[in-house]
């Protein structure tokens, strides 16, 4: 059985993930969505928050896909799911010089894991889960970047923490 891994924060998870996620489960047998802590972030939503938003919202795709929260090396990560793919998306330059150099540290790691690129859909290419909090925060439509309940969720989070600049 082929298994890849899609790693993330998913905080919150965005059109653009689900192009990956649909894209990287034609890939490979099981496809392994890592929810992960990254330290040099503040989330917006707790891990099991994240994690029950990525499950509702593979749950509709198509494929084997299952939703692993993690908190070690990707690699390590990996390894323990059987995995020999990591999947990864890329929307512009600035992802391919991060992700060719995290790819080339984790090949260091592990020499049985390859990571595989998909280029985001050109529609999706601008969407980062940075800038969907940063608009929602400043009461803008982020509708068109994230699945509708997260769209809720995101902005019942933001009405309970306060919006910027009003």
């Amino acid at each position: 059985m082929r298994i890849g891994v899609y790693p993330g924060t998913f905080d919150p998870v965005t059109l653009g993930h689900m192009d990956i996620i649909r894209r990287g489960a034609k890939l490979v047998d099981r496809l392994v969505i890592g929810v992960t802590t990254n330290p040099s972030k503040s989330p917006m939503f707790t891990l099991d928050e994240r994690m029950a938003t990525v499950r509702r919202e593979v749950a509709g795709c198509a494929g084997d896909i299952v939703v692993v929260a993690f908190d070690s090396l990707l690699m390590d990560f990996a390894e323990a799911q059987g995995a020999r793919v990591i999947v990864r998306g890329l929307r512009a330059v600035a992802d391919f010089e991060y992700e060719y150099q995290m790819a080339g540290m984790n090949q260091q790691l592990n020499r049985s894991v390859e990571t595989v690129f998909l280029m985001a859909d050109v529609a999706l290419q601008p969407i980062a889960s940075r800038l969907v909090k940063e608009i929602a925060l400043y009461g803008g439509d982020i509708s068109r970047f994230v699945p509708e309940a997260v769209r809720d969720e995101v902005v019942a989070r933001v009405d309970v923490i306060g919006r910027k600049g009003s």
